[in-house]
């Protein structure tokens, strides 16, 4: 099996590299970050002109019609930019739930070219108060057409457009529902999140909901779960991959005693498991990727893949503030700012125990090996 990049995915990749390390070092993240909005809607542009908002949508609506690999690809170029561009929460996620839950074509072309041209911002309201991955609680609900709930924890919910909200109906089946941001009943309170982005608790009071196709919509919200899992798995890789190499470079150019820090072995022997933990995370990471590509996907998977980000997230994140010192947790310097995003993805969809236990209650789903 070929697990190198195809000439057009390292083409997509470089562009998109590109364009986030010309917009972005640490001193213009944190001036962006500081920002009532959060983001840079320059950077948003230049995006959406080379195609990249619409890369997962098919290309009737106006997208690329990509896959996983290529999502991934994208995602771990993020990561390694610490780009704050809600890319993943305000196209991807809410757009592949409607392009998934309905086959309507007037519905989804409405919905997913202005996501895809980068002149409307959606958000997906799923999780409720108390809620654990996996969420299922959905206390929301629809009766005549009209909804009500809060969700707490909407990413990014504070500059949508429209809301992809998940509630049940009069029989107790979960849905899919559109909801106009502006419409009356709808109240949001914006926060800033440790990692510098942004959020909203939303408040629904009777306002008018379209629901999007009809029956269960639980099994929609599970698969684009787990490519929303996939990608956050491939922005972690990306920001590991970043913070190793600011480790390494900086162990080889501080000096104590007269002599690099790279010349200290136990420092170096450090170093080598910082590489280990992230040959592990990018591999478990292309191991999810694939899995969604061949539709082999599913939650054991997901927790499989994820399982691994967190510890190897949290083991490279925490050496590399011990080893770049007090400097490591300056607002001015950039190893920090990874650290806090790592942090955040490892308690984004279930962090490391909750996807242990996941996998511990699977245990009895597979035959005993037994020896002799």
């Amino acid at each position: 099996m070929d697990f190198d990049l195809s000439d057009e995915q390292v083409m997509l990749r470089d562009t998109v590299r590109g364009a986030l390390t010309r917009a972005y070092d640490i001193e213009t993240l944190r001036q962006v970050t500081d920002t009532p909005l959060g983001w840079s809607k320059q950077v948003w542009t230049s995006l959406a002109e080379i195609g990249i908002l619409g890369l997962v949508f098919a290309e009737e609506y106006g997208g690329m019609g990509a896959g996983p690999e290529e999502l991934s690809a994208v995602m771990g170029e993020f990561g390694a930019a610490l780009a704050p561009e809600p890319f993943l929460d305000s196209v991807v996620v809410p757009g592949l739930l409607v392009e998934r839950s309905t086959a309507e074509d007037t519905t989804k072309a409405e919905f997913l070219g202005p996501l895809a041209e980068g002149q409307r911002l959606a958000a997906f309201a799923h999780l409720e108060a108390g809620d654990r991955w996996p969420s299922s609680t959905v206390a929301s609900t629809v009766t005549g057409g009209r909804l009500t709930g809060t969700k707490p924890l909407v990413p990014h919910g504070d500059c949508a457009d429209v809301f992809v909200v998940s509630a049940r109906d009069e029989t107790g089946t979960v849905g899919l529902y559109l909801v106009d941001a502006d419409a009356e009943g709808v109240t949001r309170t914006g926060y800033r999140t440790h990692d510098r982005r942004r959020g909203a608790q939303v408040a629904f009071d009777g306002v008018a909901a379209t629901r999007l196709g009809g029956g269960d919509a639980s099994a929609v919200i599970a698969e684009v779960e787990l490519v929303e899992q996939s990608a956050l798995c491939a922005e972690a890789v990306g920001a590991m991959t970043k913070s190793l190499h600011m480790t390494v470079d900086y162990l080889k150019q501080r000096k104590q005693f007269g002599v690099p820090l790279a010349s200290f072995q136990a420092l170096t022997h450090r170093a080598a498991d910082m590489y280990s933990d992230l040959e592990l995370a990018s591999s478990m990471s292309l191991y999810l990727t694939a899995a969604l590509a061949d539709g082999t996907a599913d939650t054991v998977a997901g927790s499989r893949a994820k399982l691994q980000i967190c510890r190897s997230g949290r083991h490279i994140g925490q050496e590399a503030i011990q080893m770049h010192g007090g400097i490591g947790v300056t607002a001015e310097y950039p190893i920090g700012h990874y650290v806090s995003r790592l942090t955040a993805i490892s308690h984004t969809l279930g962090d490391a125990d909750a996807h242990l236990a996941a996998l511990s209650g699977r245990l009895r789903d597979w035959d005993m090996v037994t020896v002799g």
